[in-house]
C-alpha cells in the first residue's frame, strides 16, 4: 500500500513538471512558470498523530495569468504516522479562466487507528476508547461567479468509515460501520488576495447539507473571515466560524471542536457535539529575511441545543513562518498552540490555517 501511494505521488509531479510552458514577450522567450511545484518532506507532531514524516508537494496554478484570476493552488501528501496511521490525501483550490468558475475539492484515504471519547464537552480521559477504521472521504464542489467575488453553487460529499474494531473491553454504540452520500448548496463571497496566505480582503460562506446513509441529518455552516494589513506589513487576521447538525449524525459527522484547520491545540475528534461555535485570530508579524512571526488566540464552544458557552475552551500558541514562494507569497507554516485540559498540538503545513 505504501509503494502505491508513493509512486501515485510521483506520478502527479511528473505530470505538473511537465505543463510548465514558456511564453513570449517582446519577441523574446521568458519562462513564466504556470504551475509551480513545492516539495518537502513532511514531518511534525500533532496531538491526533504523534510524531508523524512523509512527503507533501504544493502546487501554485496560474494557467491563464491575467490580472483577473487568482492563484489556484493544490496539494498532494503522504503520511506515516507513528501511531501506525497511513493517510493519502490530495485537495484543491482552481479558479477557472477569469474567475467564471470555482472548483474545490478532496480525495482522502486513510488507514487510522484513533481515540473515541464520545459526544459533549465535558469528555475525559477516562472516556476514550482506542479503535481502528479504514476511512474515505471524497468531496467535490462547483460554484458559479454570479457577480464580482459572489458565488454560488452545490457540493457532493461521500464518506466510509469501514473495518471499525475496538481494541479494548469496553464498546460504544456510535462506533460502528457508518457512510453517507451528502448534496449541500453554497453560497460565499471571497475577495482575499491570496488563497493561502491572504493580507486583504474578506471571505463569507454559507453552506446548507443533507445526508443519507447509515443515518440521515441536516447541517449547516457559516464561515466568516477578514483580513487587514498595517504598517510595515503587520497583518491582523480572524475568522468566525460555526458549525451545527440537525438529527443523529454519524459518529464521524458531529462538529467537531479541534485540528489544524478549525481550532488549533486540542486533539481533533476529543470534543464532538451538534453544534461547534469558534472565534480565533492571529498577528502575523514580518521577522527578518524571509522568517516571520505569528501569535495565535482564540475561544470555542462545542455544545447541543442547550448549553451553549456552557463550557468555554481557549487556544493561545506561536508560530514561525518562512517564505516558501516569494513571488507567490506561499509560506511553510510552524504553529505550536495550547489548549486547556493538557492538550496541545504542533502543525507543519503549507499557507496558513486560515
Amino acid at each position: 500500500m505504501k509503494f502505491r501511494l508513493i509512486n501515485l505521488v510521483h506520478i502527479f509531479l511528473i505530470f505538473f513538471s511537465n505543463i510548465s510552458f514558456g511564453q513570449k514577450t517582446d519577441s523574446l522567450t521568458v519562462k513564466t512558470k504556470k504551475v509551480k511545484i513545492l516539495p518537502v518532506p513532511a514531518f511534525g507532531y500533532e496531538p491526533e498523530t504523534k510524531f508523524h514524516f512523509g512527503a507533501v508537494s504544493l502546487f501554485t496554478i496560474d494557467l491563464y495569468q491575467d490580472a483577473k484570476t487568482r492563484l489556484s493552488n493544490a496539494k498532494i501528501e503522504f503520511n506515516y504516522s507513528l501511531r501506525n496511521q497511513i493517510i493519502f490525501e490530495s485537495e484543491w483550490n482552481y479558479f477557472f479562466k477569469e474567475e467564471t468558475w470555482f472548483s474545490d475539492g478532496l480525495v482522502h484515504f486513510a488507514k487510522y487507528p484513533d481515540f473515541f471519547y464520545g459526544i459533549g464537552a465535558d469528555v475525559t480521559e477516562n472516556d476514550k476508547l482506542l479503535y481502528e477504521s479504514n476511512r474515505m472521504i471524497l468531496d467535490f464542489g462547483l460554484y458559479k461567479n454570479l457577480i464580482d467575488k459572489l458565488f454560488f453553487g452545490g457540493e457532493i460529499r461521500y464518506a466510509n468509515y469501514s473495518n471499525i474494531s475496538i481494541t479494548e473491553l469496553n464498546t460504544s454504540a456510535e462506533l460502528i460501520d457508518s457512510w453517507n452520500f451528502g448534496l449541500s448548496t453554497t453560497i460565499f463571497y471571497d475577495s482575499r488576495n491570496n488563497l493561502l496566505n491572504a493580507t486583504k480582503g474578506s471571505y463569507f460562506k454559507l453552506n446548507l447539507g443533507y445526508n443519507i446513509g447509515t443515518n440521515h441529518y441536516t447541517t449547516a455552516k457559516l464561515d466568516a473571515r477578514k483580513y487587514f494589513t498595517f504598517k510595515n506589513n503587520f497583518v491582523l487576521a480572524c475568522r468566525l466560524y460555526n458549525s451545527f447538525v440537525i438529527g443523529t449524525p454519524n459518529f464521524y459527522d458531529y462538529s467537531i471542536l479541534g485540528g489544524d484547520e478549525f481550532v488549533r491545540g486540542y486533539f481533533y475528534g476529543k470534543y464532538r457535539d451538534h453544534n461547534l461555535s469558534t472565534f480565533q485570530a492571529e498577528v502575523r508579524t514580518p521577522l527578518f529575511w524571509r522568517l516571520s512571526l505569528a501569535f495565535i488566540t482564540g475561544i470555542s464552544t462545542i455544545y447541543n441545543n442547550s448549553n451553549f458557552a456552557r463550557d468555554l475552551k481557549p487556544n493561545n500558541g506561536v508560530g514561525i513562518r518562512f517564505l516558501a514562494d516569494k513571488e507567490d507569497n506561499v509560506n511553510l507554516r510552524f504553529d505550536y498552540v495550547l489548549g486547556n485540559n493538557n492538550n496541545s498540538g504542533f502543525y507543519i503545513s503549507f499557507g496558513e490555517s486560515f
